[in-house]
């Protein structure tokens, strides 16, 4: 393992060493590991999941996309009645839907391109926190517990402390360079807000209200993997270590590692590392959630279950069987 790496970092890095070597695979929704047949009625999962929240001695949550966009933060990928409610205009003047390709479009200016990315970043970071959240946190009331997230929408921050999640993919609350030119992130809340509010009904921020490098004067950009080129300094080692140093600790406890929402776009940061933290873990299980891509290797296949059910309904479900 590279010296300052955790366990889970080192992970990571394979798993997005075999995305890259395998990529045939997940290029067509799979994966390069035989995975369970096995079938189980709804209704006995939910049974089991009950139970393995009670006995489990630690729970640790592995949160993507699929957990917000089951409370309705599903404006990323295409229309949607958020996507309406928070960028109708941006179709009605430009023609596209979804946040994503707002990301990749051809701006005419740099205050057309910071008004659609200042819409973006104030739509998550006034969000309110969403039922799903919320009925998570029911689940892993009164356990020992961890939340480690690739989504950047700040709702698991606004729900726990900063020691208890791990943003591994970055935080729409800060800034970075976009060169970047040094390891330093700042404030982007505020000058969120300034440049939502000048702009109002229109388009484009005021100039001046581009937020730049306090060191080098270059173009700000969001703290966040996807869009540009993420920093990797001392925050976002930070953000592994927390998690690493937790998970590290729980290997001979009764650990139940829980994966809500994870797309085929990143299975590396947390469905692999999950798998083989199973397989290594002797007390481990695991638990997936996914309306679509609920997937379980065979090799884990006594120790883990999918549940390929709507996850709002299957958190929901799970209360009711805690009497929660």
């Amino acid at each position: 393992m590279p010296q300052g790496q955790t366990l889970y970092e080192e992970l990571v890095n394979m798993a997005g060493y075999n995305y890259s070597r395998y990529y045939q695979y997940y290029a067509q929704g799979g994966v390069p590991v035989e995975l369970s047949t096995r079938e189980e009625p709804y209704k006995e999962q939910i049974a089991k999941l009950a139970t393995q929240i009670q006995e489990a001695d630690v729970i640790v949550v592995g949160a993507a996309a699929g957990l917000s966009a089951a409370g309705g933060g599903d404006f990323y990928y295409g229309d949607s009645p958020s996507w309406r409610e928070h960028f109708g205009k941006y179709t009605k003047r430009f023609g596209f839907e979804g946040a994503f390709v707002g990301m990749r479009h051809r701006w005419k200016s740099p205050e057309e391109r910071w008004g659609f990315l200042a819409t973006f970043l104030h739509t998550t970071q006034s969000a309110p926190l969403r039922k799903p959240y919320l009925d998570l946190d029911v689940l892993v009331q009164g356990k020992d517990s961890f939340m480690l997230t690739t989504n950047q929408d700040t709702q698991l921050v606004k729900l726990y402390p900063e020691d208890k999640v791990a943003q591994i993919q970055g935080d729409h609350r800060y800034f970075q360079c976009s060169k970047p030119c040094c390891d330093h992130l700042w404030d982007a809340v505020e000058p969120v807000n300034q440049m939502f509010e000048a702009m109002g009904d229109g388009f484009e921020v005021p100039t001046e209200l581009i937020p730049r490098c306090p060191h080098c004067g270059a173009e700000a950009f969001p703290w966040v993997r996807g869009y540009g080129n993420l920093l990797e300094g001392e925050r976002y080692h930070a953000e592994y270590a927390k998690a690493g140093t937790f998970i590290e600790a729980q290997r001979d406890r009764k650990a139940l590692l829980l994966e809500i929402g994870v797309g085929r776009m990143t299975p590396m940061f947390i469905q692999e590392p999950f798998w083989n933290l199973t397989l290594a873990y002797p007390h481990a299980r695991y638990v997936t959630i996914n309306s679509e891509h609920a997937l379980l290797p065979r090799q884990i296949e006594d120790k883990g279950m999918a549940i390929k059910a709507d996850i709002a309904q299957t958190l929901i479900d799970t209360r009711k069987a805690l009497g929660r």
